[in-house]
């Protein structure tokens, strides 16, 4: 039987009882299926804040603004967001409802638990965001979910009136909204030369890691982009979508002037009903038909197995089991193959940003010793790697979690795009080679991003 508006003021002013003077009210209402990535542009939102997360055909989830929320810097990050999301969540106080439809806090960490910048444009240790919308979709099921606190003028009556209606006005804005054009309709004008420098930290590296001082190194390079006109990050989506779709799309949009998007290949940790799975992803190459080589390549076979053990030494720490195939699979996503390990575990107890904690940076992204290799980072990158192969995700109010690394990403700032990619360094790197896997690497960003080259250099 179809959801009356009379049944959600009911529901609303319920609810509403319950809360204390100054509670956040939860409320959702099921839709006919949509789009979650056509529509986030028409939820309303005050504050600047967006966010996607499309795995369709798997999960997609749209959000904007700002219910509540947290930012800190600090080495309990974790641990205090996992605290702030299981309040918030609990003092909802909503009623068992479909998977998909579950209200989520929204989280992004930054790499380093601390910004060595200050200002708008440093990415804070944590943010964790409950939005006043989401919009999400799994197969052909889809809800729309208002959350907002009580109180200076806003009732029930006015939140469940302000729900009926944006539902409705997204009813119809799906039925006269236009197929995504696949791009941005941009020309690239000027890009950074990156080589030079790269190769100089590359050398000290390979020097750090030929003398033993560490056993790997994931040395990353950023690339600057400049477009003939401003960028709206939501474009890049529907082409990232077609190019890859065994990856997790991405948008993290903190304030109106930035936005992280991109497409990550690489799950640090998912919890579904008390199951845990990891990705242990390291070891890249062109796909293509000689992509199987990976496989026998010594040294990709050791820089993987490194990030296996270390994942399976981490969840062990915690007290967990983890269970892994004995030997690598190839995965491709889009123009590029990985060496790929799954890795399982029953969570138990533990709450899975703890989990988070303890896996968060990976040697995929770091290096070993971890410390050691964080060390060396701060040292040899001239930049902050802020969001850059750092969780991205969300936890919902029954505990299952998702959290992508920040990989294949990049930042966009009006006319402004700013790409990262890196390499891991370990005993019998060749320089030439990881200096290519780094322009591979960026080189397929860009045109998974389609910007295209102008046809004749700027005057």
């Amino acid at each position: 039987m179809p959801l009356r508006f009379a049944d959600l003021l009911e529901l609303a002013s319920s609810r509403a009882r319950s809360l204390d003077d100054e509670g956040v009210l939860s409320l959702a209402v099921p839709l006919a299926p949509l789009d979650p990535l056509a529509l986030l542009p028409q939820l309303p939102e005050a504050d600047g804040f967006r966010f996607l997360w499309d795995g369709a055909p798997g999960l997609c989830l749209a959000a904007a603004g700002r219910a509540q929320s947290l930012e800190l810097s600090g080495p309990r990050r974790f641990e205090l967001a996992q605290r702030f999301a299981s309040l918030t969540l609990n003092r909802l106080g909503n009623a068992a409802c479909a998977a998909a439809a579950r209200p989520r806090v929204l989280l992004a960490f930054g790499f380093f638990d601390t910004p060595l910048q200050s200002g708008q444009d440093a990415v804070p240790g944590v943010q964790a965001v409950l939005p006043r919308w989401q919009l999400s979709r799994h197969g052909q099921h889809c809800w729309l979910r208002l959350q907002a606190t009580l109180g200076g003028g806003v009732t029930a009556r006015s939140l469940a009136e302000e729900l009926w209606q944006t539902a409705a006005d997204l009813q119809t804005s799906a039925s006269r909204e236009p197929a995504w054009a696949l791009g941005t309709g941009a020309t690239l004008q000027w890009s950074s030369p990156w080589q030079q420098h790269y190769g100089r930290a590359l050398e000290q590296g390979l020097d750090l890691v030929q003398q033993g001082s560490l056993t790997k190194l994931v040395l990353a390079v950023r690339q600057q982009l400049i477009c003939d006109r401003n960028l709206d990050p939501l474009d890049f989506i529907p082409a990232l979508r077609r190019q890859q779709a065994g990856s997790c799309r991405l948008l993290w949009q903190r304030h109106s002037s930035s936005a992280l998007v991109g497409a990550s290949p690489e799950r640090l940790l998912t919890v579904r009903q008390g199951q845990l799975r990891c990705d242990a992803l390291a070891g890249t190459t062109a796909a293509g038909e000689h992509a199987s080589e990976l496989l026998h390549s010594s040294k990709d076979r050791h820089e993987h197995e490194l990030v296996v053990d270390a994942i399976a030494a981490a969840l062990s720490h915690q007290g967990l089991s983890p269970r892994l195939p004995r030997r690598p699979r190839l995965a491709r996503h889009g123009h590029l193959a990985h060496l790929h390990t799954p890795i399982t575990a029953a969570l138990g107890g533990q709450h899975p940003l703890a989990v988070a904690a303890a896996l968060h940076p990976t040697p995929a992204v770091a290096g070993l010793p971890r410390r050691e290799a964080m060390a060396w980072l701060r040292s040899l990158e001239p930049f902050e790697r802020g969001h850059y192969a750092s969780p991205i995700g969300w936890i919902d109010s029954e505990g299952d979690t998702d959290l992508r690394v920040a990989i294949r990403c990049g930042v966009v700032q009006g006319q402004h795009l700013e790409l990262t990619a890196g390499a891991g360094l370990v005993r019998g790197s060749q320089w030439q080679r990881e200096l290519n896997e780094v322009g591979l690497k960026l080189q397929v960003l860009q045109q998974q991003l389609n910007l295209p080259m102008p046809t004749s250099a700027p005057a």
